[in-house]
């Protein structure tokens, strides 16, 4: 189900915080207008206006809009633009991903606090299995009332959470619930909350899908659970009509998984106007490699595939990679080979974006590297190593991809000796 998915909140009896949580181990919780609720935290002037994060360029994206934004149609993943048009007086604030990153690691421990079963799917939201939580802190709902309460006042922000059988239940729940609130969908009753839904609640479904099941007549969830399964599996795929169907069912036997592994860590820009200077896309795709090596050392990994995006003037992305002998977290060998990957692309034409990703990630403490015949002892590793502590005691502005571009451009020599 996708972030800007809207069901009808409350008021049935049936699903509320005090309807039978028996049977329901699972909770999701859902952070509320997270990172403008962040911003409105740190200046309580904000507080009761509409409040939109997002990049502030003619091709910026809303990140995220207060409630007070929202009801003027303001929504995420919404261009910037549009937004400023729906609500001309919303106070519009850059992304500040190092305090929605903060917070998010506070309002996690609070999770880990009540069970060691939390899943994070982003900054964010949680899966939370308190099956083994009853003896020390009640029922779920009581729960999830003890980490509402928890986060707000301890991190003043506000969260809703769902409590159900299954991940899938409680995550429509926490979306139902919001914003600030809480709803049990009880085990027997299941099936009475899913079928009057429309089908686009379910998982997987997306416009196209959508357009595909209304035009077979389905519209709810109801309407699919009692459709020839044939007939599902002629229009959407054996893999896709077996998922739907046993969503629409109730029927999703995941369990949290605690341990999240990344695949890959990446980054990319949108330039506000398509640029053609291969010197501002090389600073670009310098900037973005030392900010993927930062956090794969942040994150104690290492990338041993470098692979770069492209998308052009006519929206056409195009994508190279090449896999390295040995794996990395250094932002400047990112950089090497992603500028090679560009150089031999030569797209010829101005470019809307550039992104660079690490992939195939291993344990860097796992991960023996070898030094290069000739390379320094201590070289661009160490470099960035001592920009990250710069980072985290005075901030990431502080250090400028710029200077090291003009270090190895100037003085090849010494840069090689001392970076």
């Amino acid at each position: 189900m996708g972030r800007s998915q809207s069901l009808p909140r409350g008021g049935d009896p049936r699903f509320g915080p005090d309807a039978d949580d028996s049977g329901c181990p699972m909770l999701h919780v859902d952070m509320d207008a997270f990172f403008a609720s962040v911003e409105v935290r740190r200046r309580p002037e904000l507080r009761g206006r509409p409040v939109v994060v997002g990049g502030i360029g003619p091709r910026g994206v809303v990140s995220s809009a207060s409630y007070e934004a929202r009801r003027y149609g303001v929504r995420s993943a919404m261009p910037t633009m549009r937004a400023r048009a729906l609500c001309p007086q919303a106070v519009l604030l850059p992304p500040d991903f190092t305090a929605y990153s903060a917070a998010s690691r506070a309002v996690m421990q609070i999770f880990r606090d009540v069970t060691p079963l939390v899943e994070p799917l982003s900054l964010d939201e949680a899966f939370l299995d308190v099956a083994g939580a009853r003896r020390l802190f009640g029922p779920p709902s009581a729960i999830a009332r003890l980490i509402r309460e928890r986060v707000a006042t301890e991190q003043s922000l506000t969260c809703s959470v769902g409590v159900a059988s299954s991940k899938f239940v409680a995550k429509l729940g926490s979306t139902r619930a919001k914003p600030d609130g809480l709803l049990v969908v009880p085990a027997a009753r299941v099936l009475d909350f899913l079928h009057p839904l429309p089908v686009s609640a379910l998982w997987g479904v997306g416009e196209r899908s959508a357009d595909t099941l209304r035009r077979l007549g389905l519209t709810t969830v109801g309407d699919l659970a009692q459709a020839p399964y044939g007939m599902l599996r002629q229009a959407l795929g054996d893999a896709a009509a077996r998922h739907l169907h046993d969503l629409a069912w109730g029927r999703d036997p995941r369990r949290v998984t605690p341990e999240h592994v990344e695949k890959s860590i990446g980054a990319e820009v949108t330039f506000d106007v398509d640029v053609a200077d291969p010197e501002e896309i090389r600073h670009a795709l310098l900037g973005l490699a030392e900010k993927v090596g930062a956090r794969l050392r942040r994150a104690g990994q290492v990338g041993r595939t470098v692979a770069l995006k492209v998308r052009l003037e006519d929206f056409r992305t195009v994508s190279r990679s090449r896999t390295l002998d040995v794996p990395t977290d250094v932002g400047r060998e990112m950089f090497d080979t992603a500028w090679a990957l560009y150089t031999a692309l030569d797209p010829g034409e101005p470019i809307r974006l550039v992104g660079v990703r690490a992939e195939g990630l291993s344990a860097a403490r796992e991960t023996p590297r070898q030094l290069a015949l000739g390379a320094p002892e201590r070289g661009w590793r160490e470099a960035e190593a001592a920009a990250d502590a710069a980072a985290a005691r005075f901030g990431r502005s502080v250090i400028g991809p710029a200077s090291l571009l003009r270090v190895r451009e100037q003085r090849p020599d010494e840069n090689q000796r001392r970076p």
